[in-house]
């Protein structure tokens, strides 16, 4: 055989070497542009003080006031004597955290869009997966890094979780924190305007938490179905297992009330609605808002 004749094998073989080539490099540059956007949102929020002082501050008041407040009259049913309700509220006030500053950071999207950012980010050669986790997770270092604040708070004012207790909890929040915030992009993908993002989070956002359990114990009326069917819900029971599953028996009886939801449903269902949240969040990124047009 002469050594210029190419044969279909050598052809196939080019080609699919040359299509290697190309996926290794739209995917170095996929993980190259989730990571700038993801440390542009982290370098944002650094340099803007007051979120960092909004992201922890007032869901400190809220642990602060709820706590002295509702703490004389909290009885917790089947538990027993000696949980406060600072105690009881401080998993749930963590979960707050994540939501609020998993929310604001995807405020993000709306701003980029209104900028001209977001425009120039769709055009570029970068996959679209790329632009969806770079913004999740970045919003998702946020929401944990505040948590961490406010959990080093809650353990200087009397809660005590072990050690590996308190790097379970990190790493539980960390799965709710990327559930949540992929919840945000998806409904702030959509938004034209901040005004429109405050409003359906204080109509779904904000009962969601409010129905997980993290303020209340769910009773034994309708409510408890709303609880239960509340993905949320097992976000904070499963926080506060991982927070209390070295303590001392009678602290795990007052810390854990009756009807919370087992260790391993709690880590299916939130990894069901982290999964359900990522798809749900690369699927809405597909589409078109006349703002993306302007």
């Amino acid at each position: 055989m002469s050594p210029l004749t190419i044969t279909s094998a050598d052809r196939t073989a080019a080609s699919g070497s040359a299509e290697s080539a190309v996926s290794s490099a739209d995917a170095r540059r996929g993980w190259l542009a989730a990571r700038s956007l993801c440390w542009r949102e982290w370098t944002r929020f650094v340099r803007q003080r007051n979120r960092v002082f909004g992201a922890v501050g007032q869901p400190l008041i809220f642990w602060v006031l709820f706590g002295a407040g509702l703490g004389p009259s909290f009885r917790l049913p089947g538990a027993a004597e000696g949980l406060s309700y600072a105690e009881y509220f401080f998993p749930g006030t963590l979960v707050l955290i994540l939501l609020f500053t998993a929310i604001f950071a995807t405020i993000s999207i709306i701003e980029d869009r209104r900028e001209g950012f977001l425009q120039s980010v769709l055009v570029s050669p970068a996959p679209r997966w790329s632009m969806v986790l770079g913004k999740i997770v970045g919003g998702t270092l946020i929401a944990l890094a505040a948590a961490s604040i406010f959990l080093a708070l809650g353990i200087a004012a009397g809660v005590r979780p072990s050690l590996l207790a308190l790097l379970g909890a990190i790493g539980w929040m960390a799965v709710v924190g990327l559930a949540l915030t992929a919840v945000g992009f998806s409904i702030a993908w959509r938004m034209e305007s901040t005004q429109g993002f405050h409003a359906v989070m204080s109509v779904f956002l904000l009962p969601m938490w409010l129905l997980s359990g993290a303020f209340f114990p769910a009773g034994d009326n309708w409510i408890r179905w709303l609880v239960t069917l509340n993905p949320l819900t097992y976000g904070v029971a499963g926080l506060r297992r991982i927070l209390y599953f070295q303590a001392d028996a009678a602290v795990r009886a007052a810390a854990l009330p009756d009807g919370l939801p087992a260790g391993w449903i709690c880590g299916v269902v939130t990894l069901l609605f982290l999964a359900a949240a990522l798809a749900v969040a690369w699927r809405v990124s597909a589409t078109r808002i006349e703002g993306d047009l302007l």
